[in-house]
This record gives C-alpha cells, structure tokens and sequence, in this order.
C-alpha cells in the first residue's frame, strides 16, 4: 500500500483530516487529503488540504481507479453509501476506512485483509489514540487468515472459492494442510500442518497445477521477470501467445510474472506496451551498453548485435529486470518474438 486519499466532510473532520494526512506522511504513505473548501480556509485546518470540487460519488469513483486507500472522515452510511457503485472484488478494491470526526473509532469497512483496511487501521489507532473496530472472523479469533498472509508475502490467491472455504475450515478449528516450493522462516500457525493427508490445503508454487491436496489453494509467488524481444509492429495476441507457451513449457503460472524487461528500442513498442497493461506488469527497459554489462554467457546473434548494440536482449533484460536473478528460461523465439526468464529468490515468512 503506497497512496492513500483522505476526505472530510465538516470543520471538525477537516481538522481531524489534516491531523491524519500528517501521520500517515511521517508513516511513509503518499498522501491526498480533501474536505469541504468552506473547512478549508479555517485557520486549523492545514494547508496540505485540496478543495472537493466535485461530487463525493464522482471523486470516490476516481480514487477507487487511482488509490490503494480511501478514508473518510464522517459517518459510515456516507461512505457506505458513495463506495456503493464501485465495489467489485476483493483483491482488487482499494481498502476504505472510516474515522469519526471525533477520532474515536477507526473502522475499516472494505478490503480488510487483502487490501490492508485492518493492517492500516491499527497503524492509525496507533496515532491518533483511537480504538480500531475490526470485525473479520479470523482477526476475532486470533486464527491464521490466508489472504493476509498472501498479502504480506506477495503471493496470488489462485482460488478465492477454496481461500473463503478454508477461512471457515479454520473457524471450525479444522487442520489445513500445508507444502511449499520455497524456503519457509518462521513457525507454522496451530492449525496449519505439513500433513498431506488434510482435505484442503495450501501450496506455495510457480504452478497453478500443484495439487499435494484432494482441495489445493495454490499461493503463487511474484517472482518471475520475463525479458522479451520482439520485430517493429508484433501485436499484443502474438507477444502474449509466445510468453504463455514459454510459461507453459516450464510450468509457471502467469501470476507468476512480476515484471517485463526489455530493450530501450522498445520502449513505445506498441504491442509490449499492452501486453504489460493487460497484465498489469511493469514494464523497464534498459539501454543496449546496460545489457551489455551483464555478466555471463548467453544466445548471441550477430543481426541482433548489428541492430540494437547487443547480441542478446531477452536474456540479459531477464536477468537486469529481476536484479541479477537466476536464469531459469533461456531464449526461446516464436513468431518474431523472443522471451527468456528470470527468477528472484524469496523466503515465504509466518508471523
């Protein structure tokens, strides 16, 4: 979580907006604070405050696009209410919390878990001396949450259907099993076992397909850098195709994909540009003296060379994008494409 957007709604609230706006700063959030222009110009208030300047529906409308947070200072029905429209889906709507204008209570009402709403609101209640009003079950009862522990691992919830069923499985006081690809630091939650004989249970893989359970929820880390070339005017459909076979042909999920590498020639490269925003990849690219700085050997073309300074451009983007990962995808080249792969090391943690 990095931008967070704050509104208020009365003088109390916009000086209590100002307050919040100040402490979530000093956290290290990015910060957009707004209130009533009539609250603005009371002395208290702080200069830091924009103007609304259109209607609460509209602008909630354009932080849900825009902001990892949303807090409003006020009633709940208020927020309630301007939210409405845009709710969609927990792993991809913002978390939205409310404040009284008194500071009282810190309530998050969407996105408590995946969004950060409960995380946040104890880091405020923290600040402000406040009381945090968390009503998600696991929290309640002190059990493990599946989806936080996503979160804070940045893994991908493959099956959010088997992520809510083992939530209940775990009120129940259930065991779940668990297995993993990766190295594991920490201690394993009371009813979280490495027993594989559980009904349901979770594994942490490049693969959606890993199935150690008759009822698998597989935690797909974001690990993977891809490094991709291509020939002037290759569509988004033929960059896509060639990268899901590459994916395929070594068994790794496309959530696995973290972020895309590549040359500056291809900066404005139309079809790489899209296939990153379908995605929602991250997109760098590097200068060909940059590429070639990169230690080790790889696939050399001398045309390549000869048109963009460097004989090789996926494989050494792949390994510059994932900062000098491993290489586990050397070139392979479909229809004018080129895509190689590159992998970060990650320890998953248990709180």
């Amino acid at each position: 979580m990095e931008k967070i957007s704050i509104v208020s709604f009365t003088g109390n609230g916009t000086r209590l907006c100002s307050t919040v706006a100040s402490e979530l700063k000093t956290l290290g959030y990015e910060v957009n604070a707004y209130a009533m222009e009539a609250y603005i110009r009371e002395p208290e208030a702080g200069s830091s405050i924009r103007p609304l300047k259109v209607r609460l529906k509209e602008w909630t409308g354009e932080q849900f696009q825009d902001a990892d947070a949303i807090i409003y200072i006020g009633a709940v029905g208020i927020a309630v209410r301007a939210i409405a429209p845009f709710v969609k889906d927990k792993t991809t709507d913002p978390a939205v919390i409310v404040i009284d204008e008194k500071a009282r209570f810190v309530i998050p009402v969407l996105s408590g878990h995946i969004g950060g709403a409960n995380e946040l609101a104890g880091e405020l209640s923290l600040s402000l001396n406040s009381m945090p009003v968390i009503t998600t079950a696991t929290d309640l009862n002190q059990l493990f949450a599946v989806d936080v522990f996503a979160g804070k691992n940045n893994l991908f919830i493959s099956n959010m259907e088997y992520a809510k069923r083992i939530s209940a499985a775990l009120l129940r006081h259930e065991k779940i099993g668990f297995a993993s690809d990766f190295q594991i630091k920490g201690i394993l939650p009371e009813q979280i076992t490495p027993e594989l004989k559980t009904e349901y249970g979770i594994c942490i893989s490049l693969s959606e397909k890993s199935g150690p359970f008759a009822k698998t929820l597989n935690l797909i880390p974001r690990v993977i850098t891809l490094g991709i070339g291509c020939r002037k005017g290759k569509t988004l459909e033929e960059i896509e195709q060639a990268v899901l076979e590459a994916l395929e042909g070594q068994g790794i999920s496309i959530h696995a994909v973290r972020n895309v590498a590549s040359i500056d020639l291809k900066s404005q490269e139309k079809g790489l540009v899209d296939f990153c925003r379908k995605y929602g990849l991250e997109f760098h690219t590097y200068s060909s003296g940059q590429l070639e700085a990169v230690p080790g050997s790889f696939s050399e073309s001398e045309y390549v060379k000869k048109v963009t300074g460097t004989g090789n451009v996926c494989e050494r983007a792949a390994i510059l994008g994932s900062s000098y990962g491993r290489l586990v995808q050397g070139k392979t080249a479909r229809d004018g494409v080129t895509v190689s792969m590159a992998r970060r090391e990650q320890v998953i943690y248990f709180e």
